[in-house]
């Protein structure tokens, strides 16, 4: 008996050693992944349709600006755009009527309806541009119109009780007209566009270009796509702002190739092999504005309206007027120090997060 005690201690003392098995913590289950053929047709495909709807109702905006010596077309070339008489005409011109002194600003809106789209266009036309003996800054008064309108769009965004769509004046567009000379850019076009392509789109168009060879023609093209290039001025399509590689693909095309745009303008038709086309009557023939073999309009008419309208209007607001935006606000330049207006802007993150 006494020899089992001890082997009765072991077995005690090992029982105590030896811990009670666990329990398993319970791992949790892993999320089931919904399948969205399971739940059936949710509707977020609507949503283009809901935004198309809306969209049409309240219209569209867009402020193009016409920039060139006076006889470059700049009137019937706007007018054939949008086959309408949007732009003052040439032939209300009468020999009575003086060259303007200085750069004036004209801005002509109307309505214009297609497949039931509205879209309220104000076409900005500059009469007296580089029609003077001395041309020396002229462009000042085209510069101060385009930031007056980022003015009076800051002005009605930074109100405290502001509309619920403001009115949209800024220049969405810039066409400047070069000469046909087929030689070389003036000094004032090089000028006029190094300031102004800092603020606004500018698309180069050669006007008139009937007036040359199609040998002249491509060589000028090329002529004026270097000197823009030496003098480091950008045009619309600026490369900075191609968002992916479909873009870049697509606008390094248009600034190799169509740039600037050799076009021809007209508001009047001729019967051509039984089709009634836009067109200019010269002793050899018709010019036909919409050919491809004859000029680049088309080319121009989709670049301007069918491809990069929207994008004409985001590049402005985006780039040219939050340029604008941040500089005044960051300097207060101007506007009323007014602490309330402060205090809103800070409360609504608008404005101070430059």
């Amino acid at each position: 008996m006494s020899k089992g005690l001890p082997e009765a201690r072991t077995d005690a003392a090992m029982s105590e050693l030896v811990p009670e098995p666990r329990p398993k913590p319970a791992v949790p289950m892993k999320p089931v992944s919904i399948n969205s053929n399971l739940l059936g047709y949710i509707g977020i495909d609507t949503i283009i349709e809901q935004m198309r709807k809306k969209t049409m109702k309240t219209g569209f905006d867009f402020n193009i600006m016409v920039v060139g010596q006076s006889g470059l077309g700049k009137s019937t070339l706007v007018n054939t755009l949008f086959k309408s008489q949007v732009s003052r005409k040439a032939s209300s011109w009468n020999r009575e009527e003086k060259i303007p002194k200085t750069v004036e600003i004209k801005a002509i809106g109307h309505v214009i309806e297609e497949g039931g789209v509205k879209m309220k266009l104000t076409v900005i036309d500059t009469p007296g541009f580089g029609d003077q003996i001395n041309n020396e800054n002229c462009w000042e008064p085209i510069e101060k119109y385009i930031n007056e309108q980022y003015e009076k769009f800051l002005k009605e965004e930074v109100n405290i009780a502001r509309k619920k769509r403001i009115p949209d004046t800024r220049v969405h567009c810039c066409l400047y007209f070069i000469s046909p000379t087929g030689h070389s850019l003036r000094p004032l076009d090089l000028e006029f566009m190094k300031h102004l392509s800092k603020v606004v789109n500018i698309i180069p168009v050669i006007a008139k270009a009937d007036t040359m060879t199609l040998e002249e023609k491509s060589e000028f093209k090329q002529r004026v796509r270097k000197e823009l290039e030496v003098n480091g001025i950008e045009f619309y399509p600026q490369k900075e702002f191609d968002e992916d590689l479909e873009d870049k693909t697509e606008n390094d095309k248009i600034r190799q190739e169509s740039m600037p745009f050799a076009v021809v303008g007209s508001d009047k038709e001729y019967q051509v092999n039984g089709k009634r086309v836009l067109g200019r009557k010269t002793p050899w023939g018709i010019i036909e504005v919409e050919n491809l073999n004859h000029c680049e309009f088309a080319l121009l008419r989709d670049f301007v309206i069918r491809t990069h309208l929207q994008d004409l209007k985001e590049v402005t607001h985006n780039i040219h007027y939050e340029t604008y935006r941040a500089k005044r606000l960051n300097d207060n330049g101007g506007l009323p120090p007014n602490k309330k207006l402060c205090a809103s802007l800070k409360r609504s993150g608008e404005g101070f997060n430059l």
